[in-house]
């Protein structure tokens, strides 16, 4: 399918679907937590970042990624984006995100962790890239370090969130607030 034809029928499609390189795959919906939690993140950023020139996303925003020396393009739907960078004016979707959030679900977990995270680690703008578990106070966080490496941070329910992307700190307990864990 080309990219044109994709952008124009995710416009009216009851169901999101993402492109890889030409094929769209249908998104499974998701969960209460899945919801609330990535509502959670997004509802603290945009408060945070409001005048700031930086852009909250939830949900409905594709990010798009060329890849293969620009000879295929991807659209992924992030759970929660920010991008900061004036270039980023498509009105479907966003090339330049700083920051990318994925609350992880059964069905896609292997996804986020593997596929996307290959992928997003080649868009030049992003800084960190945070995985959210819904079976846990357990938070991950890829920062990408001045030396162009990724380190990986695993945070859990006492600690702190720090998000040095858009310059804001979170509790543990301010991203898992109204879910209720075994």
């Amino acid at each position: 399918m080309a990219i044109a034809d994709y952008l124009e029928g995710e416009k009216s499609s009851p169901i999101r679907h993402e492109y890889l390189g030409g094929q769209i795959f249908a998104m499974s919906g998701g969960s209460e937590d899945h919801n609330r939690i990535a509502l959670n993140i997004a509802s603290w950023l945009k408060f945070h970042l409001r005048g700031s020139g930086c852009k909250t996303f939830i949900a409905d925003m594709k990010v798009n990624i060329s890849i293969a020396q620009r000879t295929a393009d991807l659209f992924y739907y992030p759970d929660v984006m920010v991008t900061c960078d004036p270039q980023d004016t498509e009105k479907f979707y966003k090339r330049y995100p700083c920051l990318i959030v994925e609350v992880l679900s059964p069905s896609t977990e292997s996804l986020d962790r593997r596929e996307k995270w290959l992928n997003y680690q080649t868009l030049p703008s992003l800084q960190e890239y945070i995985l959210v578990s819904q079976s846990a106070m357990k938070v991950e966080i890829y920062r990408l370090d001045a030396g162009g490496n990724w380190s990986l941070e695993i945070l859990e329910a006492d600690d702190l969130l720090v998000l040095n992307s858009v310059g804001l700190t979170l509790t543990i307990a301010e991203i898992y607030d109204e879910i209720l864990l075994p």
